[in-house]
């Protein structure tokens, strides 16, 4: 019996185009579970006023991040995929009944290759299973929930229903750990033999930021949006996104002997003032002009870099630090092929 294995991302333009930006953002921002308004204020809002006016702007970042291959996002996608395939069939049998117990397919919420697409290919293959993982760690309605109501509509057209889906895996330990073993070269070897201070004056755990309101949708009698009500996780705020966050650094300040009082968590591509704070951008330019001269960034909620890592916090967020009197800025790249993540994936799939 195969096994299907499906794993999911955002997305991104087939090309940094104007014409293939205004698409993917069409779709994305379309989309009623990312902006959750009111139906026709967000068509207005998104075809006559985001979308007209971001396209140009977005195609030139797009430009700056896109390679030979193609999208960042995507060609990790693709790696990510294959040695998970690879790590799965350790030991190809010549039958290929048993040498290839599990099919690794991939697809994203928005573009190519689509989630129905990644179906396709598994039908194909003739699984009996499904276990999709849509691959945003700390759960949110705009990212997980969207994308799982995709998943489960192209498995009902397909007619799979022994579906499994991962909805979190923040508190998962190995992949708390993947993120331990990109960023300990960052922190070893140290001038003191307390970790972290000589070599960094500060750490930056930078989250993608949400409107508020979309996380106290989900526990609107208990979500306070403070740090008392996001101190712990329980079965009152285990999907809360928020909470998830602060958990993440929580565990690996903890697993990385940052000291406290020399970290912070933020969050960064806001779109007005009503999204979480601290704000990334601006814990930046606040710890420039403080004195602080070099930084370390963590983005710990995408598994592979993209647009908002290489561009947002390795371009733009480092501008902002010189620019203000700081003299490096330095990312944390995402788990991107990592050994341990593709581990970390393989005992989510298998238990």
């Amino acid at each position: 019996m195969k096994k299907g294995i499906l794993l999911v991302n955002l997305g991104s333009p087939d090309s940094p185009s104007v014409k293939d930006v205004k698409k993917y953002l069409t779709q994305f921002l379309n989309d009623p579970f990312v902006i959750d308004i009111n139906p026709i204020a967000r068509y207005i809002l998104v075809n006559w006023i985001i979308v007209p006016s971001r396209s140009k702007n977005s195609a030139k970042l797009y430009e700056q991040i896109w390679t030979k291959e193609g999208s960042p996002l995507i060609i990790h996608s693709k790696r990510q995929k294959e040695l998970l395939q690879k790590a799965l069939t350790p030991h190809p049998s010549p039958k290929i009944e048993e040498g290839n117990e599990y099919v690794v397919e991939m697809g994203m919420r928005y573009q190519n290759p689509s989630i129905e697409s990644a179906f396709k290919k598994l039908a194909e293959q003739k699984v009996e299973s499904i276990t999709a993982i849509p691959l945003y760690p700390h759960w949110a309605s705009s990212s997980t929930e969207s994308s799982i109501m995709e998943i489960k509509r192209v498995a009902k057209k397909f007619g799979f229903q022994n579906l499994k889906i991962v909805e979190k895996f923040y508190d998962d330990e190995n992949y708390l750990q993947s993120l331990v073993s990109v960023a300990e070269k960052y922190l070893t070897p140290n001038p003191s033999p307390k970790t972290g201070e000589g070599r960094w004056d500060f750490f930056v755990f930078s989250y993608h930021g949400l409107p508020e309101r979309q996380i106290k949708k989900i526990y609107p009698n208990h979500c306070e949006i403070n740090d008392t009500c996001c101190s712990a996780i329980s079965e009152k705020n285990k999907f809360c996104y928020r909470a998830a966050c602060y958990f993440t650094t929580r565990e690996l300040v903890k697993r990385l002997n940052i000291p406290e009082g020399k970290y912070i968590t933020s969050f960064q591509s806001r779109l007005d003032d009503k999204w979480l704070k601290p704000y990334s951008d601006k814990v930046i330019e606040e710890k420039a002009k403080e004195g602080m001269k070099k930084i370390l960034v963590f983005s710990p909620a995408f598994v592979s870099d993209c647009l908002e890592t290489i561009y947002e916090i390795g371009i733009e967020y480092g501008h902002t630090f010189k620019q203000n009197g700081g003299e490096k800025l330095q990312l944390v790249e995402s788990l991107n092929e990592n050994p341990k993540w593709i581990e970390a994936l393989k005992k989510i799939i298998t238990g």
